[in-house]
């Protein structure tokens, strides 16, 4: 009898969201069109705000382009859905802004210093609260972010945070094995020391799933407080050292396919940009087109292309900045 073979891996496919084949759920085709998320549209239905050829909307119901789709009344503008425009701008979101489009409060937004777009709208990858500094992402493609967001896909995020009292061993030790939160249980996938000494201390904390205040709440869970915390990566994507708080930049070709081949999406080739758009992009930059790369001879973004049980070492960027 022949020796069995071991098995080889079952490996996903990209899948190819460029043309969309037919009607689709709406809230994947409004969240392409960039109306808004996937959770939003959830919300509009649920509220009977939504209605598709003058009957309200239902859950799971399948619409395409050429429907008549309307919000409070208002016909909705979803040509943008027949296709895929899949561009990223990484941002060093500041202390004191709010991961929200509005804000009835009127606090300033990580919205109000974007590009502005003609036919599409930027979508948060996840959110920050407001004291929490670091890399927020955006996107045009509400598909990809609501794969860079939903917990099945267990994307890393890393922070660097500051803790207020007394860590020792046993307290890291329940911290990485779960601690149970009001909703649910919570835990680290890697804890890592980042200078410090005494009761001020630095880490560097890795969570594969967003829930809200989960860092700070982790560590308060323990009795200590969390006194900076900024967000450092998000899955492949790291928050390069030169960009300001404050400031945004455009992720090139490669870093958005790396970014969408981490949630088994086909590539979408970046359109060029207008001599307009480019130039707001330089001068948020504050330097010449490329200069940056032809000095270097490097990308302008940094990916981490390690396999996942390599823990990427970095120097805590928080200490540096504002926050």
């Amino acid at each position: 009898m022949a020796a069995d073979r071991p098995r080889k891996p079952v490996t996903k496919k990209p899948e190819d969201t460029t043309t969309p084949a037919g009607p689709e759920r709406i809230q994947k085709l409004l969240a392409r069109a960039g109306v808004g998320s996937r959770r939003e549209v959830e919300g509009w239905i649920e509220a009977g705000r939504l209605v598709i050829n003058g009957q309200p909307v239902e859950p799971g119901q399948k619409a395409s382009v050429s429907d008549r789709i309307e919000l409070d009344g208002k016909r909705l503008d979803i040509a943008a859905g027949a296709e895929v425009l899949r561009r990223v701008l990484i941002y060093n979101k500041p202390e004191g802004e709010v991961t929200t489009r509005k804000d009835p409060e009127g606090r300033p937004t990580v919205f109000d210093s974007l590009p502005r777009l003609k036919d599409h709208r930027w979508i948060a990858i996840g959110r920050l609260d407001i004291n929490t500094t670091g890399l927020v992402l955006f996107t045009t493609d509400g598909e990809l972010a609501n794969r860079l967001m939903h917990p099945s896909r267990q994307i890393d995020r890393e922070y660097a945070v500051r803790v207020f009292g007394e860590v020792d061993e046993a307290m890291i030790k329940r911290l990485s094995e779960g601690v149970l939160l009001d909703d649910g249980i919570a835990k680290f996938s890697d804890i890592t020391e980042a200078g410090g000494k005494g009761i001020n201390q630095w880490f560097h904390v890795t969570l594969l799933e967003g829930r809200n205040r989960e860092v700070r709440r982790l560590w308060e869970s323990q009795g200590v407080r969390v006194s900076r915390l900024k967000r450092v990566r998000y899955g492949p994507i790291f928050l390069p050292s030169r960009l300001t708080v404050g400031k945004w930049e455009e992720l090139d070709q490669k870093a958005v396919d790396s970014l969408s081949k981490s949630v088994d999406l086909k590539p979408v080739e970046i359109p060029a940009k207008t001599p307009s758009e480019q130039k707001v992009h330089d001068r948020q930059r504050g330097k010449q087109p490329g200069s940056a790369a032809r000095k270097t001879g490097k990308p302008r973004w940094q990916v981490d292309s390690s396999r996942p049980e390599q823990k990427p070492t970095r120097k805590p960027a928080a200490r540096s900045s504002k926050q």
